[in-house]
């Protein structure tokens, strides 16, 4: 099993860009984690294109881009040819989610879906064997450094359980409250995709906080 650390970029210094996407191009992550906000749909404001371009000319691995926002379809096409390598929309700000995945793929990227945390895993089983990849959020959409919620290794859980003789390819990415200290466990319910902001950015030595999460995911036992 192949356990992906993607640092998100939101807690990147924006004074110092490029010395942030070039420490994570140097060290053991696997992703750049791209969080798009909109105000609208969660209650916080981020970046789009010029700082996502700015982003994809120096990075080295692929962009993991987590939409925020509402009407999703109206900014897919774009986003891919921005250099997004996968696109994850929000289950709740989708009225026609399987349009939404097909129109994903059709821009040429991997297709997630998000869940809040008051959203079932099973409200996906109509979808699950079109996806990629699904998003647990761990905390509630919009904000750094808030605290996990520890129900998200039941949805983990339950998804694991859906995806059994349908999509077990299927990465499963948690997003929120994630460090050193629960990262083991989050590998232990079934997790294999790992988001972290603050937890890796407000470290003195960012490039070693991540290699300790990779070698802690790598000597976790998955059930």
């Amino acid at each position: 099993m192949k356990y992906i650390i993607a640092p998100s970029i939101l807690s990147a210094d924006f004074g110092n860009l490029q010395r942030d996407i070039e420490m994570i191009n140097q060290s053991e992550a696997n992703w750049f984690h791209v969080d798009v906000m909109d105000g609208v749909f969660v209650p916080n404001i981020s970046f789009g294109f010029p700082v996502m371009a700015a982003v994809k000319k120096h990075a080295t691995k692929p962009l993991d881009v987590h939409l925020m926002i509402v009407d999703p379809d109206k900014y897919v096409q774009e986003f891919a040819a921005a250099g997004a390598d996968r696109i994850t929309v929000h289950y709740e700000a989708c009225t026609h989610l399987h349009r939404t995945i097909q129109l994903i793929k059709a821009s040429g990227c991997k297709a997630g879906v998000a869940l809040n945390p008051h959203t079932p895993v099973t409200l996906l089983q109509d979808v699950i064997e079109d996806l990629d990849l699904v998003l647990i959020m761990s905390v509630n959409p919009g904000f750094g450094g808030q605290q996990f919620i520890h129900n998200t290794y039941k949805k983990i859980s339950d998804l694991k359980q859906l995806i059994q003789g349908i999509n077990e390819d299927l990465i499963i990415e948690v997003d929120g409250g994630v460090g050193l200290q629960n990262i083991a466990t989050l590998v232990s319910a079934g997790a294999n995709a790992f988001v972290a902001g603050n937890a890796i950015f407000a470290t003195d030595n960012p490039k070693e906080t991540i290699s300790k999460m990779k070698s802690l995911t790598q000597n976790s036992l998955s059930v």
